[in-house]
């Protein structure tokens, strides 16, 4: 997933996209721990996908509450 696509998802969409990514995460990590699994590189991705996704949440989050503040 492209950071430009992830800047583009609403919170809520963020925050099931994480949910799903982590799934996966737990899903390949115990089928490598089974057998080898084709492309190990894959569990990379999907951390450096979670890490992406958080980090985008975050910034939303920080913008909320600063956009909060300035009207008050």
């Amino acid at each position: 997933m492209k950071n430009s696509e992830i800047k583009e998802l609403s919170k809520d969409e963020l925050t099931s996209r994480i949910a799903e990514e982590k799934e996966n995460l737990a899903k390949l990590k115990f089928a490598h721990a089974i057998s080898s699994i084709e492309n190990p590189n894959r569990i990379n991705v999907v951390r450096k996908t979670i890490a992406r996704l958080s980090t985008a949440l975050t910034i939303q989050s920080k913008a909320q509450v600063a956009t909060a503040e300035e009207t008050k």
